[in-house]
């Protein structure tokens, strides 16, 4: 018999149309207050509880160690499912009606300089063979599209298109996007599918970046691959391709790049999603003001 979670999760699935590592977070945190709702107080059923044990589940969370945001996400899950049991008549008020979110500290995510991307491709300029050229390829595109990891690690033959210097990108919630490919990374591509044809096999042919055992690379994969590659040009507490990311939408702002060109490459719903990217373009702002204003050049 199918449940209201059961319910949940198809209406974030085929509705809301949520990737599955975000459907999986999501039911992962209602099961884990369900857990909770068991031990503590022999509850299974966790659509009529009040906002009483859920605190108590947040403050189990944070004597466990749990980070404020991790909790925060935890909340948002259950925010979610409880405005479904609204949507659909289960409850007559969300026990989380009243919920503020704890507070967070915000941690600034220094991208990398540009000299520093730069020394990682010129150590990669005259690599050959298939990983060195697929590495490469990685690196460039993460920099040059602001692509992200799952879209990247998803990016399909079919969406590559040489000949209009475009890929079509799957982004969350399955929105789809058409993002140019630079002309200096043209040749990288023509490159790396000559060594991807020259591997003995391939198993997940659809997919555009293979390991070399012709297998579709996953999350761990490409983020070792970024630490690894970066850490030899920068002291950076984090390399990751998230920060790559960041980086291009970074460098695009400090060039000139107006916001919503950014949201758009980026893939952002929103321009709130998109002005987290701006601090970094203030260094620049400051010289400009500086150097400009002429109360800055007494």
């Amino acid at each position: 018999m199918a449940t209201n979670q059961d319910a949940f999760r198809d209406y974030l699935q085929f509705e809301k149309k949520y990737s599955p590592h975000t459907l999986m977070a999501y039911c992962a945190d209602i099961s884990s207050f369900q857990s909770f709702s068991k031990v503590n107080y022999n509850q299974e059923n966790i659509d009529h509880v009040d906002y009483n044990d859920i605190r108590n589940w947040i403050i189990s969370l944070v004597d466990e160690g749990v980070t404020n945001g991790s909790v925060n996400r935890k909340m948002a899950s259950l925010k979610a499912y409880y405005k479904f049991l609204l949507k659909i008549k289960q409850i007559p008020l969300s026990p989380l009606v009243k919920h503020k979110a704890l507070k967070v500290s915000k941690n600034i995510q220094i991208p990398f300089s540009e000299n520093e991307v730069d020394a990682v491709l010129n150590q990669m300029q005259n690599g050959s063979g298939f990983e060195e050229v697929r590495d490469k390829l990685i690196i460039d595109l993460f920099y040059t599209t602001g692509i992200r990891r799952a879209e990247l690690i998803q990016l399909k033959i079919e969406s590559v298109d040489l000949s209009n210097a475009l890929i079509k990108v799957l982004g969350k919630r399955n929105k789809e996007r058409l993002i140019p490919i630079l002309p200096v990374v043209l040749g990288q591509f023509s490159l790396y599918l000559k060594e991807r044809i020259g591997l003995s096999v391939i198993v997940d042919d659809d997919y555009f970046f293979l390991n070399k055992k012709g297998l579709k690379l996953n999350e761990t994969f490409v983020y070792r691959l970024i630490n690894t590659y970066f850490s030899t040009v920068s002291e950076k507490v984090k390399k990751s391709p998230h920060i790559l990311r960041h980086t291009f939408a970074t460098h695009l702002l400090n060039n000139g790049a107006d916001l919503n060109s950014v949201k758009e490459l980026l893939g952002h719903s929103s321009l709130a999603s998109t002005q987290v990217y701006t601090h970094n373009s203030l260094a620049g702002l400051k010289s400009v003001h500086k150097d400009a204003h002429p109360r800055g050049r007494k």
